[in-house]
């Protein structure tokens, strides 16, 4: 058996961890080529040790230094390196096989899509990407042979779900509509008047998932769906009419397909990310994840229940960009990356967080998704807007 290399992006959060020991338990089949994080030293270095890849990356220059500081004193051969361009190399390099891409938010965009030019099998945490840069990045991925697989459990649901080749059309194939599934967050039941007084600890306490700061916030607001609305659009060429929210508050249902005939096909799994991140290192074989098999006696029950748009305003702000197009989705993302690492540094209330992006919408007409260079623009503009309303609205 051939190994395949590997490149983890975001070697050090969580769905970067959950990866490490997805492939601990399959040495024969993976080694890791290179890990790449952005400050958490000791965590990098500590699976460093553990896995030796030739390289690691780290955001800047003294972090690298200090990385490489202790790889020498341990006498570990890792070279080390640092900056966006690195991250992009690791991504592309030709010894490299696979790219785990889950670096959070927009800093993705840029080695993932690296990764993809470089034709590799690109395995997709990062929402952003395809939030920000659909067209460009789907073309890259045609136009250069990548092989793309979802990460997010409910795109590699839909993924499972759907027959294997969906090149003529989702329509052509008998889909009625996908259906995204949401867990509700953890403020899904709680009285509206409450949501003021929400701490950035009680919106980081998610009732079924073990995720990230932001990617928690985004689920508190519902905007982790809105994302994967548009990243479903691209992935699977679904218009928005298509694509539906049902809430699931068990996390066991990960995604529904509905078919034509009247068939609906769903995946389900206990909510542990391992498993769709063995489905698509394995892929097209299915390997042990270390998740335990699903107890549906012990579960005894399913529900469902249509999102609240008064509740979670941030998912119709979603569809909103989606179908307006262009560079909208991108202004939405940065808007809302603003939004929440204010709210996490308590300088905007978690109300504040859908209307600071509307405003910045509001704020940013959007204009044609030509090229990188555009998304970035209208990237940085995004965040040069919703950074002044935060301080607007501080200085009240």
């Amino acid at each position: 058996m051939i190994r395949q290399n590997v490149t983890v992006l975001g070697a050090t959060g969580s769905i970067g961890v959950n990866t490490l020991d997805v492939i601990r338990r399959h040495p024969e089949r993976f080694a890791v080529f290179a890990l790449c994080a952005n400050s958490q030293v000791q965590r990098l270095f500590e699976q460093i040790r553990e896995f030796a890849p030739r390289h690691a990356v780290v955001r800047d220059a003294p972090l690298a230094d200090e990385l490489a500081r202790r790889c020498r004193d341990a006498g570990l051969p890792t070279t080390v390196h640092h900056g966006v361009g690195a991250l992009s190399e690791m991504a592309a390099h030709p010894e490299v096989d696979t790219v785990m891409a889950a670096i959070v938010g927009a800093a993705g965009l840029e080695p993932t899509l690296a990764a993809a030019r470089a034709g590799k099998k690109v395995l997709l945490a990062n929402k952003e990407v395809l939030v920000m840069a659909g067209e460009l990045f789907m073309r890259a991925v045609r136009e250069h042979g990548a092989l793309l697989l979802p990460v997010d459990s409910e795109h590699n649901a839909i993924f499972q779900s759907l027959p294997t080749d969906i090149s003529r059309g989702i329509s052509a194939c008998g889909v009625r509509r996908i259906l995204l599934t949401a867990s509700g967050g953890p403020f899904r039941t709680l009285a509206r008047a409450d949501l003021d007084e929400v701490t950035p600890e009680a919106a980081c306490a998610h009732p079924n998932w073990v995720m990230g700061r932001k990617i928690s916030v985004d689920s508190a607001t519902m905007m982790n769906k809105g994302l994967e609305v548009i990243e479903a659009h691209w992935l699977f060429d679904c218009p928005p009419g298509q694509i539906q929210v049902v809430v699931h508050p068990q996390s066991v249902i990960h995604s529904l397909v509905d078919y034509v005939d009247g068939s609906v096909i769903a995946q389900l799994g206990n909510p542990d990310m391992r498993t769709p991140i063995a489905y698509a290192l394995a892929y097209p074989e299915r390997i042990d994840a270390g998740v335990p098999s699903l107890d549906l006696l012990a579960l005894a029950r399913l529900d469902f229940e249509a999102p609240d748009p008064d509740r979670f305003p941030c998912l119709p702000l979603a569809y909103a960009a989606l179908r307006a197009g262009g560079t909208a989705p991108a202004i939405l993302n940065a808007a809302n990356e603003v939004a929440v690492a204010s709210f996490l540094d308590r300088r905007l209330p978690f109300p504040g967080i859908p209307r600071l992006i509307e405003a910045t919408l509001a704020a940013l007409p959007a204009g044609a998704e030509g090229s990188l260079d555009d998304v970035l623009a209208a990237d940085a503009e995004a965040r040069r807007i919703a950074a002044g309303l935060v301080m607007e609205a501080g200085a009240r």
